[in-house]
């Protein structure tokens, strides 16, 4: 008798844990997604910087490059509040910096941070400077620095690759509640925005 219930209790508990689980990691994933959030370009307010992509850099990425100015440490900012949920290293860094600029390159996304927005919803900052500005877990708001604009990780000039991602799936990047343009990887593509990031 002590037995049966016993296993009854054990029972109860492992449903209640599978339950839990699927509730807190599993179904924000896959149920429907929250409305997309009001993106801003990842960069200080009124600054004028060019988008782009080209063939084989994969669908959605987006690089970005200033048209003003020193290219090497300007401050990457949050496109929209939320909570950190990487900030490290991506791949290997690699050995350009602004004093070797020439210097090898590392694979993947060098230093890199992902903030997750809610709504399953998410953006991606790679190729960072130095350390991000941010850890696991740290809240942002939308137009804080999180890093310094380098070319560490598989990346041949200072830039930043940013992606919007919508699940687990990339999607077409929106700022300031328009669409960039920036789709397929068939072209080389750029187009030239001012950051409302204020």
């Amino acid at each position: 008798m002590k037995t049966a219930r016993l296993g009854i209790v054990v029972g109860l508990v492992v449903v209640g844990l599978v339950a839990f689980v699927g509730w807190r990691f599993v179904w924000p994933m896959v149920g429907p997604p929250g409305p997309r959030p009001a993106f801003q370009l990842p960069v200080p307010c009124g600054e004028r910087w060019q988008l782009g992509t080209y063939p084989g850099h994969d669908d959605y990425d987006v690089d970005f490059f200033p048209l003003d100015g020193e290219e090497w440490g300007r401050p990457v900012l949050a496109s929209f509040g939320g909570t950190v949920s990487v900030a490290g290293i991506n791949g290997t860094l690699g050995g350009r910096t602004p004093s070797d600029p020439s210097g090898p390159r590392g694979t993947g996304g060098g230093y890199w941070v992902t903030i997750d927005h809610g709504g399953q919803w998410k953006t991606q900052y790679l190729h960072l400077l130095e350390p991000p500005l941010v850890a696991e877990g740290d809240r942002v708001t939308r137009g804080q620095q999180i890093g310094r604009l380098g070319s560490t990780g598989n990346s041949g000039a200072p830039h930043l690759h940013y992606e919007q991602r919508r699940g687990w799936s990339k999607v077409e990047t929106h700022f300031d509640g328009r669409p960039s343009g920036i789709t397929t990887d068939d072209r080389e593509y750029t187009t030239v925005l001012v950051s409302r990031n204020c």
